[in-house]
Formats: structure tokens, sequence, C-alpha cells
């Protein structure tokens, strides 16, 4: 059991540590060649390349708030550590490392971006339509939550099948006993 755990703890590390790489060089590489004002199509007006910096949450989202989002991303972080070690599954440790990874590419930014330590605004470069500016950390938080949506799904359908199992099968049927 502790060789599966460790196993398990080191897929999710290794794929938080992944994540958080690949996405803060897409935010350096973000930072020197794209621009503000300039929008960049990939997928005509679906999907294109424009910077940005997010001082608040989803959608900018308490914008005015972002010491606050700083904390509870640092708490949201200790949480993910303690249940990324806790994983019960292979799956629930994949889930849970693109979730950490995500999360702590994002506060890296809150931490170290301009304008300050712990005000940070986080670097976005992914223009969505008109809806809103993401990064590569936010694919991977939302990839993470379907991933565990998954798992939680297939945990549930099993569930339901081996108790419609149950039901089905009920008591062994008792044989009539003839009389002569």
């Amino acid at each position: 059991m502790a060789r599966n755990r460790g196993t398990r703890l080191a897929i999710a590390c290794v794929i938080a540590a992944v994540v958080v790489l690949i996405d803060q060089a897409t935010k350096a590489a973000a930072l020197s060649g794209l621009s503000t004002q300039l929008r960049i199509p990939l997928l005509g007006d679906l999907l294109g390349l424009q910077l940005a910096f997010n001082p608040g949450a989803i959608l900018s989202l308490g914008a005015g708030f972002t010491g606050l989002l700083t904390l509870l991303g640092v708490a949201a972080v200790a949480l993910l550590v303690i249940a990324v070690v806790r994983a019960r599954t292979v799956w629930w440790a994949v889930g849970l490392g693109l979730i950490l990874g995500g999360a702590i590419g994002n506060l890296i930014d809150r931490l170290f971006s301009p304008p300050g330590f712990g005000i940070g605004h986080v670097t976005d470069f992914l223009a969505y339509g008109t809806w809103f500016i993401g990064n590569l950390a936010d694919v991977a938080l939302g990839a993470g939550v379907i991933v565990l949506a998954g798992v939680l799904w297939a945990r549930r359908r099993a569930a339901t099948a081996q108790r419609a199992d149950t039901a089905t099968d009920g008591p062994e049927p008792v044989a009539e006993v003839q009389r002569p």
C-alpha cells in the first residue's frame, strides 16, 4: 500500500511540476512576444493570443481583493498538497496534480509579478472569443476538474450498477419440497 501511495504521490507531483514549468514558460513567452492591444487570431474569433494582466480571479472577479486572493491561493495549495498525499487512485492523483500545478502557476504570478509581492496580477494570454482571457494554468485547473468529475461519475455509475445487480439477484429461491 505504501508503494502505491508513493507512486500516486510521485505521479501527482510530476504532473504538477510539468504544469508549473509549461505555464511559467508560456507566460514568459507571452510577456516577450504579445501585446495587450493586438490580438493574434488562432481559430478565427474563437481563440486568439492577447496579453492581459488579471488582478482578480476568473472573469476578473474580486479584482479589488488581490491580496485576499493570494492568501486564498496559498490556502488552496496547502489543502491540495494534503489531498495529493491522500490520493487513493492514480486518476485521483492525476486530477489533483493538474489542479495543484495550475494553482501554483497562478500563485507564482500573484506572489512575484507586478505591481508587488502578494498583489501581483496573473499573466493571461489565451483569448477565448470575447468572453475572457486565460492561461495554461487555467486550462490545467479545468482539465483536473474534468478528470476528478469523471472519476466521481465512474464511481457513482459502478455503485449504481452494483446496487442494481444486488437488487435483481435477491435471495436464492427456495425449492419446493414435494410430498408423496
